[in-house]
């Protein structure tokens, strides 16, 4: 059986790398990603996510802060970081440097991840861009 912490880990390792199809071995096909609409995401959705990301975020860096594993499940913390080189969620760039903390839930089969729950502050992120104002 393999080790579900690491293999999150390695995806992890190939995101910060750039390598983003690395990172989607990851995934199984049938994927079912909640958290980002469209709800639930297949994997070819969430590479056109991730993709945006990559294109949105110059060099766009992960760093998590907790990982657990229970049973058939990890749950991770993380913290991406990035410049805003491009645009997001209609937001044209703005060469802002960006924190966005999120938690995520990932449900293996076997070796790969067949669900995902995922939770970010984009409302944090969205006021770092200046699209949003800061609440008074």
């Amino acid at each position: 059986m393999i080790n579900r912490a690491d293999a999150v880990e390695d995806a992890r390792e190939r995101w910060n790398a750039g390598d983003l199809a690395g990172y989607l071995k990851l995934y199984r096909d049938g994927l079912r990603m909640y958290g980002v609409t469209p709800e639930p995401m297949g994997k070819i959705e969430a590479e056109a996510f991730y993709r945006s990301l990559f294109v949105a975020f110059d060099s766009p860096q992960l760093v998590f802060d907790q990982t657990l594993e229970s049973g058939d499940s990890v749950t991770v913390r993380f913290t991406m970081t990035g410049t805003h080189v491009g645009a997001f969620m209609g937001v044209p760039p703005t060469g802002r440097k960006i924190v966005l903390r999120g938690i995520t839930i990932l449900r293996f089969e076997d070796d790969k991840v067949i669900e995902r729950w995922s939770s970010a502050d984009m409302l944090g992120l969205l006021i770092q861009l200046g699209a949003v104002p800061t609440p008074a």
